[in-house]
């Protein structure tokens, strides 16, 4: 139901594309809208497009007084609640709010809510392909890509499916999907949160107002996902990597497995594009709402072999001298990277670092060890990288990706790999992991084969 902010003094703070989205949808809805960010103008595109649509500007600060005095405070994921102006609102009783829970308000379609630290993205869009196959008009979005919020004007959706980070979940309130998927749960976002539990603790709110007529899907072979949802009211549906439930979806080694009111069908894994066995585990939590929901299995598994990959996910970008490169600029964590690196054999050089996110780089040591001939740092996390893992392997810093580029291609003999997979968010260097990717593969398209290995 479309809601009325006519007249009312909306604050959006964060001027990234959910920001300047928000700012959008509540200039259409009749509210007086103020843009804040600790931005100058400068740094900050989109705001002539604003200013024409009557947004006023408060950047290079957050006025508490402003955010004391509006009628709503809508956060972008960006920006913590901890903020000094949006944590004044919320002590004044001024409703604080994310994207997410002002779009669900108006969201007339059933969703699907997809967490977890890794493999969120790939999930939400295999089971957006599985809906779009079976004739449903689907949303896909959310942390992937599009707001949710750009999905409540006009058009009409039969499906929602929605990628849901921990920070956009941290400003809900009666937030409730009819599936809500956690896939994984590792540590991520030290740099925000003061403890692992804090950031179980922002996940585990998708949970909060789902009843027994909704359904979780929860990954059977994740210790801390069992642990952390013992207690959730939705009914549960498991999936699992090791093992075939009696009600849910298993894999065996060749076939995935689905059990469900005592029908069991088998899909072969050799069928699919994607590979490794976290895709299998992606996979697998993508089918199960659509099966759920009656889409024919065949056009399930048609839709999820039809998939080849996400960019910037694992994505070969050439073969140069016998030695493959691998663009993983989307591993920002330690898990992804741990991920990655199972799917390759030794040696390989790894291209690692960039901002600091506050986590244990030590789970890495094993497969370092194991694995990388070298170790190649960039970025302001290269001095604590080095310090956890430069004495298992040989290690060196490079003052830019395209520095660490040539370094690799000199290190890497033929029958080696390169993997570019940071672990780490790339704000330090770039505007986004996008960027980050772009910018590596280019450096890697550039390579000769005249150069010297």
């Amino acid at each position: 139901m479309q809601r009325d902010y006519r007249g009312k003094q909306v604050v959006v703070t964060g001027a990234g594309r959910t920001g300047l989205a928000l700012c959008a949808y509540f200039r259409r809805r009749g509210a007086a809208v103020t843009l804040s960010d600790s931005r100058s103008a400068a740094q900050i595109t989109g705001l002539d497009a604003l200013e024409q649509m009557g947004v006023a500007f408060d950047l290079g600060c957050h006025s508490e007084g402003l955010f004391r005095a509006a009628d709503l405070v809508a956060v972008s994921p960006g920006v913590p609640l901890t903020v000094p102006a949006v944590a004044a609102a919320i002590a004044a009783g001024v409703p604080v709010l994310g994207e997410i829970e002002i779009a669900f308000a108006e969201f007339e379609a059933p969703l699907v809510a997809i967490t977890g630290t890794n493999g969120k993205s790939t999930t939400t869009t295999v089971m957006g392909e599985i809906f779009l196959a079976w004739g449903k008009a689907t949303f896909v979005g959310g942390n992937l890509g599009t707001p949710l919020i750009e999905a409540v004007d006009g058009r009409r959706w039969d499906w929602g499916v929605a990628e849901l980070s921990s920070f956009q979940l941290e400003a809900i309130a009666s937030f409730r999907p009819r599936y809500a998927l956690l896939l994984n749960l590792t540590e991520d976002h030290l740099d925000r949160y003061p403890d692992m539990a804090s950031y179980v603790a922002a996940k585990m709110r998708m949970f909060e107002n789902m009843t027994a007529a909704d359904v979780a899907i929860l990954n059977a072979e994740d210790a801390l996902v069992m642990q952390a949802t013992t207690a959730i009211r939705p009914r549960r549906v498991l999936f699992s990597s090791a093992r075939i439930p009696d009600r849910g979806m298993g894999y065996d080694g060749s076939d995935i497995v689905w059990r469900w009111q005592g029908v069991e069908q088998r899909f072969p894994v050799r069928a699919l594009r994607l590979k490794g066995l976290h895709n299998i585990e992606n996979v697998m939590a993508a089918m199960i709402p659509p099966l759920l929901e009656g889409c024919p299995a065949e056009v399930v598994w048609q839709a999820a072999c039809g998939f080849s990959g996400l960019p910037h996910r694992m994505v070969e970008v050439r073969v140069l001298g016998g030695v493959p490169w691998y663009n993983d600029s989307k591993g920002t964590n330690v898990g992804s990277v741990l991920k990655s690196l199972a799917g390759l054999a030794a040696p390989v050089t790894l291209i690692a670092g960039g901002k600091d996110k506050g986590g244990d780089y030590a789970p890495l040591a094993g497969p370092v060890k194991e694995k990388v001939a070298h170790l190649v740092l960039i970025g302001q996390a290269a001095g604590r990288m080095e310090s956890a893992l430069g004495r298992l392997t040989h290690t060196v810093r490079a003052g830019s990706l395209a520095e660490a580029v040539r370094l690799a291609r000199q290190l890497t003999p033929a029958g080696g790999a390169v993997l570019f997979s940071p672990g780490c968010s790339s704000f330090d260097m770039f505007k986004n992991y996008e960027e980050r990717g772009d910018l590596f593969a280019r450096a890697v398209m550039e390579l000769t084969d005249q150069e010297a290995v």
